[in-house]
């Protein structure tokens, strides 16, 4: 399993990641299928941002509105581990959404994963491009 985005992008979420290290960034995924075309950076309305993310629903129904009108859709989402491993914790498997991309930023690393129905993640590869 693949999913495409591009290097700009994944050098966006590092630097945001890299730059709060004392609390959990977090932002939109849209694009169509396995394909990114834009990472929105979206505030993180948690309760306690330190060790947990909720994305601003102001900023997902937007998107939402967004994709009704031909945009791309939210395939997705991105957030930071600022003191755990870029992998799905138990808080990420309860709020999963089946077939949605997770990409997690944690230890230095950014990783991909992809809900399943069963509350687990499979692996996902970045297949980064320059363009776009």
């Amino acid at each position: 399993m693949e999913l495409m985005i591009s290097r700009a992008a994944i050098d966006e979420i590092s630097r945001a990641a890299a730059a709060s290290p004392d609390a959990e960034i977090c932002g939109l995924l849209l694009g169509h299928g396995a394909s990114v075309i834009e990472v929105r950076p979206c505030a993180n309305v948690a309760t306690d941002p330190r060790d947990s993310f909720e994305i601003d629903p102001v900023a997902l129904i937007a998107a939402h509105r967004a994709a009704r009108g031909g945009g791309p859709a939210p395939i997705g989402h991105y957030h930071s581990h600022p003191r755990g491993p870029a992998r799905p914790s138990a808080r990420d498997a309860a709020m999963a959404e089946p077939g949605s991309y997770w990409l997690i930023a944690g230890e230095g690393e950014l990783r991909g994963w992809r809900a399943r129905a069963d509350g687990g993640f499979d692996p996902v590869a970045l297949s980064a491009h320059l363009n776009r």
